[in-house]
C-alpha cells in the first residue's frame, strides 16, 4: 500500500512529430474524454483529514471508496474512520467507505459480539463494506500460537452478521506470486521495490512461512463455504500473474467480484505478452471486474527526515491524476505509453464503451452501492 505505485511516461508528452498518432479503436473512448465520463475508483485509502483526495476527485469527475484497514503503517483504526466519516459528511455522493475490525483478542470469548457491535456502529456511519487484510493468513496467530487463516470457523459468526447487514466484503489475502520469487525473477519494478523495502512481508526471505497456494486455497475454501457472501477480491484476488487463473476464480465463485487495485503493471506485462487475451478477459468479465488504484493519502511519518516534507496538496492531486489518467489510457484508449515499472511500451486495451463504463463506474455502485 504505498501512495504511488508506477513509473509511467506518456507518449504523448513527446514532440507530436516524435509520436504517430495511432488511429482510434471503433467505440472506444479516447483521452479527451476522461473527465467527461463519471468514474469510481473502487480502492483507495484517504485517511488524512485534508481535502486533496476529494479535491482531485471532484475534478477528474470521480467517487471514491476509501477502504479503513488495520495495517501497522496506517493510522490506527480509529483515526482512520475519523478520517472517512469527516469526509463523507462533507460529500456523501462523491465519498464512500469501507470499514475494518481489529483481529485483537480473535478466538477469545466475546469476540464475535465485539467485532459485529462495531461494524453495526461504522455502518450506521455510513460504511458501506468491511474488509479483511493479509494480516490474516501471514501475520495474525491465536492464544495457543497458531496462525490464523481466513477459513478459520472462529469467523463464521462475524461473517454470517457481514451477510445479514446486506455488505460485501473485501478481501486482501495472500500477496502477488512475486512475493514469493527471489528479486531478480520479479516481473515488475514495482513488486521489487515494494518487498525490498518491506522484508517483513517478503515471502520469499521465509520460506517457514505459508506459501502462496495454501494462501490461496484457504480463500478459496472460505469463499466457497459462504456463498451467499457477496465477496470482493482486492488486487485481482491476488491471481494478478495470470488472467486465466483469474477466470477460474471468477467462473468456480459466482458471488466474487475483483478489483484491479495496485496491479496495472502485472496486467500491462501480460497484454504486452498476448494482448488479445488480455482484452478478451476484460471483455468476457466486465461484469465482475472495479477499477482502483490503492492510492492512498496518510498523515506524514514523524520518524522521517527534514529533507522528506509532508506531501503538497497540489503535489498530491497532480500525482493522482497523473496515476488515474495513464490507466485512462491503458485500458480506454488505444494508446501506447512507456510503463518504466516493466520496461516496455504497453499498448492500451482501446475497451468498448460499455465496458469502460462498467469497469470504471457501474459495477462499483451495483457492488458496494447497490446501484443508488
Amino acid at each position: 500500500m504505498r501512495t504511488l505505485i508506477r513509473t509511467i511516461a506518456f507518449a504523448s508528452c513527446l514532440p507530436l512529430a516524435a509520436v504517430a498518432a495511432p488511429v482510434q479503436a471503433e467505440d472506444s473512448y479516447s483521452d479527451a474524454d476522461f473527465v467527461r465520463v463519471a468514474k469510481f475508483d473502487a480502492h483507495v485509502h484517504d485517511n488524512v483529514k485534508r481535502g486533496a483526495f476529494l479535491d482531485i476527485a471532484r475534478k477528474d469527475n470521480f467517487e471514491l471508496l476509501s477502504i479503513n484497514v488495520d495495517y501497522p503503517d496506517f493510522p490506527p483504526l480509529v483515526l482512520q474512520a475519523a478520517a472517512a466519516t469527516g469526509h463523507r459528511a462533507e460529500d456523501p455522493q462523491r465519498f464512500h467507505f469501507a470499514t475494518a475490525f481489529s483481529m485483537e483478542g480473535f478466538g477469545l470469548p466475546g469476540w464475535t459480539e465485539r467485532t459485529n457491535a462495531a461494524i453495526d456502529t461504522a455502518v450506521a456511519q455510513g460504511a458501506v463494506a468491511v474488509k479483511v487484510w493479509k494480516n490474516i493468513g501471514m501475520v495474525v496467530k491465536d492464544a495457543d500460537g497458531k496462525r490464523v487463516f481466513l477459513d478459520d470457523p472462529r469467523f463464521d459468526g462475524v461473517m454470517a452478521h457481514i451477510q445479514q447487514l446486506g455488505i460485501p466484503l473485501i478481501a486482501h489475502q495472500g500477496e502477488p506470486l512475486n512475493c514469493w520469487l527471489p528479486l531478480d525473477r520479479m516481473s515488475t519494478d514495482n513488486d521489487r521495490s515494494y518487498f525490498r523495502e518491506h522484508p517483513q512481508y517478503y515471502m520469499y526471505l521465509h520460506p517457514e512461512e505459508p506459501g502462496y497456494e495454501m494462501l490461496m486455497a484457504a480463500r478459496d475454501r472460505f469463499v466457497a463455504f459462504h456463498p451467499g457472501l457477496a465477496f470482493v477480491g482486492a488486487h485481482m484476488a491476488s491471481l494478478e500473474w495470470s488472467v486465466d487463473r483469474l477466470a477460474e476464480f471468477l467462473d468456480r465463485f459466482p458471488n466474487a467480484n475483483v478489483d484491479i487495485a495496485a496491479r496495472m503493471t502485472q496486467i500491462q506485462a501480460q497484454s504486452n505478452q498476448d494482448y488479445p487475451k488480455v482484452r478478451d478477459f476484460f471483455i468476457k468479465y466486465q461484469d465482475r471486474l472495479m477499477y482502483g488504484t490503492d492510492i492512498a493519502d496518510n498523515p506524514p511519518d514523524p520518524a522521517a527526515s527534514a529533507e522528506e516534507p509532508p506531501t503538497t496538496d497540489a503535489d498530491f492531486e497532480a500525482e493522482v491524476d497523473r496515476t488515474w489518467r495513464s490507466d485512462w489510457r491503458y485500458l480506454a484508449t488505444p494508446l501506447s505509453q512507456h510503463v518504466e515499472d516493466i520496461k516496455a511500451d504497453p499498448k492500451g486495451l482501446a475497451l468498448p464503451r460499455a465496458v469502460i463504463d462498467k469497469l470504471y463506474y457501474a459495477n462499483a455502485r451495483r457492488i458496494f452501492l447497490h446501484g443508488k
